[in-house]
């Protein structure tokens, strides 16, 4: 315990912070304002969530993650160059594995930094936007012209756009939900398909019989690659699992889901694959439904920079 002059430092030492905190509170922003107050203070409601965020350094161990990952989205895009469709398919689908393994690790480690968020951002955007788009362009929408390149290119925009959101937009978002269909997703829905008509010896000049034998299924693959691009810069809403944790104890049950969950995938992978995250794509539009119905205001593309999902990409700090 302090006592007498003792005190008294203690005591002037605490408003010399003070004093120096006021003066660049009205010249410097709230994360500059975070990096000073943050160290001098270990109240929970004090900005250091801001500081540890922009905390500066480049570990080993997560990056490894991020870069096995864009290894997958690199594989996938030679292997569609030699015309190797289900290696490509298998190259993203790990890489998605390896994405979803990363950021957590970083958390669970202490290892988290804007140079870890950055790298990650890229890599996605190689891995979960280019790759999946050049694949898809040299399977099946190469033939389609301007047409096949646009719908390539649309993916590609989207998935850029949303990164970048996510990256700016993620203090008004809730976490439990993502802002649009997560481009992995994305990737794996479109991957998923050409896996699947890969396995299945179908390519992609196979004549739709329900269709008269008119189509073919590079239109297939046309509209999923702009369903998928164009879903992932709306305001839909899909189940993150970033509220599962990890380190905490589960009943039993879980873990025998879980093997039945790879048992079912080995019986036909690309079939397993193509319908889960089928129905995770779709499973986004079921939630805005409900919610629409419950009168929670939510839209499926914001009009207004004025609405909640649009705010943090317009405002200051």
């Amino acid at each position: 315990m302090l006592r007498g002059n003792g005190a008294c430092a203690f005591y002037e030492r605490g408003v010399n912070y003070v004093a120096f905190a006021s003066i660049f509170i009205h010249k410097q922003s709230p994360v500059r304002w975070g990096a000073i107050i943050a160290p001098m203070t270990n109240r929970s409601d004090a900005p250091s969530a801001v500081h540890k965020a922009n905390r500066k350094g480049i570990y080993i161990l997560p990056n490894l993650f991020t870069l096995a990952a864009l290894f997958g989205g690199f594989f996938a895009i030679v292997m569609a160059m030699n015309g190797n469709y289900e290696k490509a398919a298998i190259g993203i689908f790990c890489a998605m594995v390896l994405d979803s393994l990363d950021g957590r690790v970083a958390r669970m480690t202490g290892t988290q930094s804007a140079f870890g968020e950055q790298m990650d951002s890229l890599c996605d955007m190689v891995s979960f936007g280019v790759a999946p788009a050049l694949v898809a362009y040299t399977w099946a929408l190469k033939p389609l012209g301007r047409w096949g390149w646009i719908a390539a290119f649309v993916y590609v925009a989207c998935a850029a756009l949303r990164l970048a959101r996510f990256n700016v937009n993620t203090a008004v978002v809730d976490k439990r939900y993502f802002q649009g269909m997560p481009s992995p997703a994305a990737a794996a829905f479109v991957m998923g398909f050409i896996w699947l008509m890969t396995d299945l010896a179908i390519n992609a000049n196979y004549p739709i019989a329900s269709l008269g034998g008119e189509q073919a299924i590079r239109w297939v693959i046309f509209g999923i690659a702009l369903f998928a691009g164009l879903t992932m810069v709306t305001n839909v809403p899909y189940y993150s699992f970033k509220d599962i944790d990890l380190k905490k104890s589960v009943p039993f049950i879980v873990v025998v889901l879980i093997a039945l969950a790879i048992a079912a995938i080995n019986i036909h992978a690309p079939s397993v694959l193509f319908a889960a995250f089928s129905v995770y794509a779709l499973s986004g539009y079921g939630v805005y439904a409900w919610r629409k119905a419950k009168g929670v205001p939510t839209s499926v593309i914001a009009l207004s920079k004025n609405e909640p999902d649009e705010q943090s990409l317009h405002s200051g700090f």
